[in-house]
């Protein structure tokens, strides 16, 4: 009987092996694929996105443009009979109630993106690659016949492949995907899926010359009380910041859609709307993503409401229709502010600025971990300390508020109890 257990036992032991083997194998050959395809495009997209950003740059006028590169986005959607399209939070739903993203999602985004960043709208790219990768995620997962569970992994890995190859950050763009879509559970089952589909478009994006984003911090002052005490009260501040935008993006958008109920009409008044904007301020450095804002808080002075304008100009942007993202913008009101704030604190302002981008990101997207792999990515490991303070403070005081209305906090900031309630 002895001898008969343990022949039993080690076929089931062998058994699990196989199982665990060959799942993945499958998990290592469907990432690298997807990687290097989604590698690919993220790269093309890229390119496009700077070859539009330069022909705006050097011909100004194109930004009167805008209402009618509005209006071709919402004819496009339209014939597409994406009406109701509800962007990145598509993805999301998707991956919890195994909704389906189509795979025409992703040549649509990429041109409505490139139609916002050509005419000067205040929109980012991280969004449009979540898009992009979560619809062809999909694609690849009914190529392969996958069943339910496994279409959501395929989905998780091409978020992180187009991430990771538009911004340079394969580690953060892995976790994120991961960690967005319920806060408080993690998608284990898709650690090695993402980690090497990012990684392998990371890799592809270098090789066509993408550089992944890097910023140089200043002489760092020491962590004592004083300065982690500095650093508490901005991260304090940047949690209410993170709540003055996703209020701003929802309440513009809720007020579009209450004036205007034509998305037609809607998008034009909002084209016309940032062309105002534009003339009102007399500047154009909210036009786009808003990279050089970023750049300039780590190098140079900032006014103390730069912050406040690019809130605006995302909001009026994004609110009324125009596609792409708000991820950029929101590291680039974090890092103004952080600037500002180290400015009038004498506190080194590139660290404030690094911590603000942190702080500010965690905040709206509700994803602690991803951040503080963003953080490291983006910046080191020498400011660790600031940056586990930063990220922690906003996350917990920026409560329940998030880019994305079809997050779901599963379990509670600040208990260890289940709450399962969607972001507001």
């Amino acid at each position: 009987m002895k001898t008969n257990f343990n022949t039993d036992e080690i076929k089931v032991v062998l058994h699990r092996l196989m199982f665990a083997v060959t799942t993945f194998i499958k998990w290592l050959a469907c990432s690298v694929v997807c990687g290097v395809v989604l590698g690919l495009i993220g790269t093309f997209f890229y390119k496009l996105l700077g070859l539009v950003t330069v022909f705006r740059e050097t011909n100004p006028w194109i930004l009167f443009g805008l209402p009618v590169a509005g209006l071709l986005i919402v004819l496009c959607y339209r014939l597409a009979g994406e009406t109701s399209n509800t962007g990145t939070n598509l993805v999301i739903t998707a991956i919890q109630s195994n909704d389906e993203v189509p795979v025409h999602v992703a040549p649509l985004i990429i041109l409505s993106t490139l139609l916002t960043h050509l005419c000067g709208g205040s929109a980012g790219r991280e969004g449009a690659a979540l898009q992009v990768g979560g619809s062809l995620g999909n694609f690849f997962a009914k190529l392969l016949h996958f069943d339910d569970k496994d279409t959501r992994i395929m989905i998780m890995c091409g978020m992180s492949a187009c991430f990771s190859a538009l911004f340079g950050t394969p580690i953060a763009a892995a976790v994120f995907s991961m960690e967005v879509i319920s806060v408080g559970v993690m998608y284990y089952a898709a650690l090695v899926p993402c980690v090497v589909s990012a990684l392998t478009a990371q890799s592809i994006a270098k090789y066509f010359g993408i550089a992944g984003t890097h910023f140089a911090l200043a002489e760092l002052p020491d962590f004592t009380i004083a300065s982690g005490g500095k650093m508490l009260l901005m991260s304090v501040l940047f949690a209410c910041v993170s709540i003055l935008f996703c209020v701003a993006l929802h309440t513009a958008s809720r007020l579009y859609t209450t004036y205007f109920e034509n998305p037609f009409i809607r998008i034009f008044i909002a084209g016309l709307l940032v062309i105002a904007l534009r003339f009102i301020f007399q500047t154009t450095d909210f036009l786009g993503a808003g990279a050089p804002v970023i750049a300039a808080s780590f190098t140079a002075r900032c006014a103390w409401y730069v912050f406040l304008l690019k809130i605006l100009f995302t909001s009026v942007t994004l609110g009324g229709g125009f596609k792409g993202g708000e991820i950029v913008p929101t590291l680039a009101v974090g890092s103004t502010f952080g600037c500002t704030f180290g400015l009038l604190t004498g506190f080194e302002p590139s660290l404030c600025a690094a911590a603000g981008m942190l702080a500010t990101f965690v905040g709206v997207t509700n994803c602690p971990i991803a951040t503080m792999f963003l953080g490291f990515e983006l910046f080191g490991f020498e400011a660790m300390p600031y940056f586990a303070v930063a990220v922690a403070i906003s996350f917990t005081l920026s409560g329940y508020y998030g880019l994305y209305s079809g997050q779901k906090f599963t379990y509670s900031k600040t208990k260890a109890e289940f709450i399962n309630r969607k972001a507001h």
